[in-house]
């Protein structure tokens, strides 16, 4: 099968190549011990001795195994290269000693970031009698944010970051701006090509790297990086980020790969008060200004701001130490807190809630909610390598107890707000308990009871969901072919009349009275929503197998905001697919060729050429292809092609996703406006 990724932010992303370079140039003093453990290896293959057992000094270890350190080799560790040079930059400012960073993507494939701060120090090391700035770059595990006197609040404590970026570069180059001299300091994959020296004098302080990246090619083919092609888009998103969370922070970042050059410069004095804005503003907010809410305690810096729109999904991000953490951890426990408690207790006395009605749960009073949540603190704890979610546990009270004491201060003072949000709050228990009774219906009690499942479903008799694939088909006369060609052992088809409800404009239990939703939502047998559970899915191929014309890209649209929105880890764990029918058949010569694209229709012409005239055959849609057809071209795995849906950054995914699917047309207007001269296929 050859399988495409679509993604829902970038369009198209590369292979993740698993397989990581080693390092073949070694220091001087491991070379010999090698070579020895080679021989040896060459005498007896099985031997496990103490000529087998390597130890790897200074960097070698980062070369031989990157995806430790950074995560991957692909796209993903190239950018995290950069955010690890930034994020040094925004240690000086969150100690007050830096301003403005600047970010250059430049045209010989490096990138340089510079930033005005105190530049890395330049002193002698008492320990390892070299530049405290070679220390830095060269050594792993050195830093300032050890010992709690140079950084009180960093990003990370693992000290690895310069140097991994340094070990990973075929070339970097430090300049330090200090004491009225410029320093300066070149290095080849880590190692050192010169020392410390003074090239001139200055005014001003600072540092800036600049690095290559050891990115693989035909001149290089021992290099790390997949790709050395920095992507502007990945970058200006996460710098924008970091501008709202460090408010008074100048971040330029300049693309000098094109003609003229690209600049964006993100400076907000507003912090994650304009942050809230920026993910409202394609929706429409239900009161003018965001809440804002700040302090700090036993020395931990708490800033949480948050509004609510006319949207029926939460969307809430958190920080800690500036760092993203999607899995959330004690500061989103600790807000969740706060917020279901000072919003009960104000409905409570003002009305809002009877005494005979039940509390508001956490989920009624999060839907429509843009929050942010940053804390600041001297010794972060994460749960697990990719500092996805924040264990620290006195931050959870840390958190509760200021959120709790200023929005109840904020809702006391400020009634109409209140009752705006309140009012938000009781429609969404509401529609939650509506919810509850429509899920009823949608509910298989055995996986065997195919037969009354609504929608039509033509099962599998395969049980191992590892093996097992279901075709969303637009109609039932696609869904006949589909029916007929499959391998009805392993294949299902779930025909779907007409287009799904738009899930972006509507609540779930408004969302749930429509039958295809219903449909899809019984034959996975997961669940949706907060109740999602991934291990009781069906089928780990969902694949969305629409005509090839406007009304079939929609119809692909519409599932898929509503995967995104109420079945969000269908589309992280790669679970969902988009089919790929041929666009022509070529017959020629009683040969039959089956092409995807233009492109590759001319390519086919020009292999078998144009005289005599094959015969062209151009399908708009499924139904024109008979079973056979569909099976050999689009739904056989030896044959066909599809493209695997994926979301790479889910600020920018929920942002697309309304601006496309909300309610406000004159945003959706200017991204058509836009990007209309990039329609390479269109079907009028």
């Amino acid at each position: 099968m050859r399988q495409r990724e679509w993604n829902l932010v970038t369009d198209q992303t590369p292979e993740i190549n698993y397989n990581q370079p080693g390092d073949t140039d070694l220091p001087n003093d491991q070379t010999e011990s090698h070579a020895s453990a080679t021989s040896a290896t060459a005498v007896d293959k099985n031997a496990y001795d103490e000529t087998q057992i390597q130890v790897l000094e200074g960097l070698e270890a980062v070369r031989k195994r990157p995806g430790m350190y950074i995560g991957s080799t692909d796209f993903r560790g190239l950018h995290h290269c950069v955010y690890e040079i930034v994020d040094n930059a925004i240690d000086e400012a969150l100690a007050g000693y830096c301003t403005d960073i600047n970010v250059f993507l430049r045209k010989d494939g490096s990138c340089e970031v510079r930033d005005n701060g105190r530049g890395f120090p330049v002193g002698i090391h008492p320990k390892l009698g070299r530049p405290a700035v070679e220390v830095c770059l060269t050594v792993l595990h050195a830093g300032g944010k050890f010992g709690g006197e140079g950084y009180k609040v960093s990003g990370g404590l693992h000290g690895v970051g310069a140097s991994v970026v340094n070990a990973l570069s075929r070339r970097m180059k430090v300049t330090v701006y200090q004491d009225g001299n410029v320093y300066q300091q070149e290095y080849a994959r880590g190692k050192v090509l010169y020392d410390l020296k003074v090239i001139g004098t200055t005014d001003r302080t600072g540092t800036t790297v600049q690095f290559w990246p050891d990115a693989r090619g035909e001149d290089n083919p021992d290099g790390v990086f997949e790709t050395g092609d920095f992507q502007f888009n990945i970058l200006k998103a996460r710098l924008r980020e970091m501008a709202f969370l460090n408010k008074g922070v100048r971040i330029t970042l300049t693309d000098e790969r094109v003609e003229p050059a690209i600049e964006r410069v993100y400076h907000y004095e507003g912090g994650i008060i304009e942050f809230v804005r920026y993910l409202n503003k394609n929706k429409e907010v239900l009161f003018p200004d965001p809440i804002y809410m700040e302090g700090v305690i036993k020395g931990t810096t708490v800033e949480v701001a948050l509004q609510y729109n006319d949207t029926y999904q939460e969307n809430i991000y958190t920080f800690a130490n500036n760092i993203h953490t999607p899995e959330g951890g004690t500061h989103l426990t600790g807000f969740s807190s706060a917020l279901t408690r000072s919003i009960n207790e104000y409905g409570r006395q003002f009305g809002f809630l009877k005494a005979s009605d039940t509390n508001l749960k956490s989920e009624d009073v999060r839907e429509s909610l843009a929050a942010v949540i940053s804390v600041k603190l001297v010794e972060p704890q994460f749960e697990g390598q990719t500092k996805s979610k924040l264990g620290n546990s006195e931050v959870r009270g840390i958190v509760d107890g200021l959120v709790y004491d200023r929005l109840s201060t904020f809702l006391g003072e400020n009634p109409a707000t209140a009752r705006i949000i309140l009012e938000r709050c009781v429609g969404a228990a509401r529609a939650r308990e509506a919810a509850r009774k429509a899920r009823e219906l949608t509910r298989r009690k055995t996986v065997l009871e195919s037969a009354s499942l609504p929608g039509k479903l033509a099962d599998c008799t395969e049980r191992d969901p590892e093996k097992c694939e279901i075709f969303l088909v637009e109609g039932d006369s696609a869904g006949g072919s589909a029916k007929t060609g499959r391998d009805r052992f392993f294949q299902a088809i779930l025909p779907l009349r007409g287009k799904i409800l738009n899930v972006e404009k509507v609540r779930i239990d408004r969302a749930l009275s429509n039958n295809e939703i219903k449909a899809m939502i019984t034959a996975f047998g997961c669940g949706y929503g907060d109740e999602f559970n991934i291990e009781k899915l069906r089928y780990h191929r969902i694949v969305c197998m629409t005509d090839a014309d406007v009304d079939g890209a929609h119809i692909r649209i519409l599932m898929l905001t509503f995967f995104y929105r109420y079945m969000r880890p269908l589309i992280e764990k790669g679970y969902v697919y988009i089919a790929m029918p041929p666009l022509y058949k070529v017959t020629k010569a009683k040969k039959e060729y089956y092409v995807y694209d233009d492109n590759e229709l001319e390519k086919l012409l020009q292999e078998i050429g144009r005289d005599p005239k094959p015969e062209i055959q151009r399908y708009k849609g499924l139904g024109e292809m008979s079973s056979e057809q569909l099976w050999q071209t689009t739904m056989n795995p030896e044959t066909r092609t599809m493209m695997q849906v994926s979301v790479e950054d889910a600020m920018a995914a929920d942002e697309i996703m309304s601006l496309l699917m909300g309610d406000k047309v004159e945003p959706r207007k200017e991204f058509i406006e836009e990007n209309a001269k990039l329609v390479t296929d269109l079907d009028i």
